[in-house]
């Protein structure tokens, strides 16, 4: 098969044996796979592949057909159309997934939006929901909104009957993303819009300042992203006062029962918003996957809305 691979912190696209379903896994022939943030940081030596995963095909999420069943594997059927999250190996023509932690594909949803969908909206619900605990009628705060995260989570705070603002640097993205149902902001200044129930931090640590000043009493922080740097300086005083929650989550080196877990509460609670189009799917843009270096280069270069796929024919 033919895999994106990392060597010497660059792309390269090479010829690898193609995996075998051990138990309860099935073979999936990929047809689109989302790039994330956390296979930047693994390009760039900052974000290992957990154990069992491949060590240098990064892809944390994928669509595709199932074209083989390990053994006991039960849950879907040859030629099902799936998708999920995995721990690495999803930008190739082949993977290997736990049937457990795969989806399926809602009727009508073309490819390119299928590879998108997994990582981005699985994130956007735990950390709203599982981990911020956001209610209908609670005021969202998400920063970095033009991006997949973020821009699942403003549907979902849309969806779930939350009032939603949302943050946006370049000013060419605001009408895309107040358009998913925001109140889109700049960066600067944001704290002056609260106060906000629940905030997903999606910058990194220089946001969280403001965040606490933002905050209303009982407000809680997500933080899952921390792309302009991962430290701060806090009042813990202002955190005690407010009596603030700052919660932190990854997805990448849970256990299978947990991401069993996400996956599940992402096919009761999302994917019926996606089959009817109440969610949509943003793609800033689609590559082969012969030009994975390409699609690298114009993830790592920002001002963009939406996913970056892979194609895979």
């Amino acid at each position: 098969m033919r895999a994106v691979t990392i060597s010497d912190r660059a792309i390269h696209v090479t010829d690898r044996p193609a995996p075998e379903p051990g138990g309860g896994e099935v073979l999936v022939r990929v047809r689109a796979c989302g790039l994330n943030g956390a296979d930047l940081l693994q390009l760039r030596g900052a974000y290992a592949a957990p154990p069992g995963a491949p060590a240098d095909i990064p892809g944390l999420e994928m669509a595709g057909e199932v074209v083989g069943l390990g053994p006991g594997a039960s849950r879907f059927a040859i030629g099902d159309r799936v998708m999920g999250i995995l721990g690495g190996g999803g930008q190739a023509e082949l993977c290997v997934a736990h049937e457990r932690i795969l989806m399926p594909v809602p009727d009508g949803l073309p490819w390119a939006q299928a590879g998108g969908v997994a990582e981005v909206f699985t994130t956007a619900h735990d950390a709203l929901f599982t981990q911020g605990g956001l209610r209908a009628g609670e005021r969202l705060l998400v920063h970095g909104a033009a991006g997949g995260v973020g821009s699942a989570a403003v549907q979902l705070g849309r969806v779930a009957g939350a009032s939603v603002t949302a943050t946006v640097r370049d000013p060419d993205a605001r009408e895309q993303v107040a358009a998913l149902g925001a109140e889109v902001v700049a960066p600067e200044g944001f704290e002056e819009h609260g106060p906000f129930d629940v905030v997903l931090e999606l910058v990194g640590g220089p946001n969280l300042p403001g965040d606490l000043k933002a905050l209303d009493l009982d407000g809680r922080i997500v933080v899952i992203g921390v792309g302009a740097g991962p430290t701060c300086e806090l009042n813990l005083q202002q955190v005690m006062v407010k009596r603030a929650r700052i919660f932190g989550s990854t997805l990448r080196a849970r256990p299978l029962e947990q991401k069993a877990a996400t996956a599940r509460a992402v096919e009761r609670s999302v994917l019926p918003f996606i089959a009817s189009g109440a969610v949509t799917v943003p793609v800033a843009a689609t590559f082969p996957l012969e030009a994975a270096a390409a699609a690298y280069e114009r993830f790592a270069a920002g001002g963009k809305h939406g996913k970056i796929v892979l194609l895979v024919e």
